[in-house]
């Protein structure tokens, strides 16, 4: 699925309204937050566990909660944390449908590269490559639970802080980095049985 094209939308920022008066906070539109932020949303709502029939719907759906409150964000974290808290508790929705009514759906169906920066000049080596990885990461990432799947992904594939993790999954610091020790102990874990069974296969 090809990704949307990715603009720069302005920074929020506070804009002192005059001596003495409180800043107002400067939001960019929705139109700003959808092209800068489409990438961002489609690439996590499979990397947190959507199945791949439902990331549409899971994309739109998160689009359609940040339309709804974008006149109340207050700006106490980044828009891209706030983006990624929706695409988080989206996620998280998700696959609690599936579990309810067709657990069947979970992990199946192809897995696309996450972005296609390389559509231009395209190298059929390195794109097989690249998919072939894609598909390993998700099938890893798959092996862990919800909770230290989400903290991996935000800390290792968008390189979010600890403290921007508490923030977007509403868990406090030490709870996040106790969790991601684990979770990257389990994900190597699950990469080196990996590498054995290829090993085997190969002998």
């Amino acid at each position: 699925m090809a990704s949307e094209p990715s603009l720069r939308a302005p920074d929020v920022a506070h804009v002192a309204s005059g001596a003495g008066r409180p800043a107002a906070l400067v939001l960019p539109s929705f139109e700003a937050i959808y092209e800068e932020h489409f990438d961002l949303v489609f690439r996590n709502i499979r990397r947190l566990g959507v199945p791949e029939a439902m990331i549409d719907d899971g994309v739109q759906e998160v689009f359609l909660v940040i339309h709804r409150r974008l006149s109340s964000f207050e700006g106490r974290s980044s828009i891209k944390t706030w983006v990624l808290s929706i695409v988080a508790r989206v996620a998280k929705d998700c696959r609690r449908s599936v579990r309810r009514k067709s657990p069947h759906l979970r992990g199946e169906g192809p897995v696309e590269p996450d972005t296609t920066a390389d559509e231009a000049r395209p190298d059929p080596h390195a794109s097989a490559e690249r998919k072939e990885g894609v598909r390993l990461l998700h099938k890893l990432l798959d092996m862990l639970d919800d909770e230290k799947r989400a903290v991996l992904v935000l800390a290792e594939l968008e390189q979010q802080s600890t403290r921007e993790i508490a923030e977007v999954l509403g868990e406090n610091v030490n709870t996040i980095q106790a969790r991601l020790r684990v979770a990257r102990q389990e994900f190597d874990q699950a990469a080196q049985r990996e590498r054995a069974r290829d090993e085997w296969r190969l002998r």
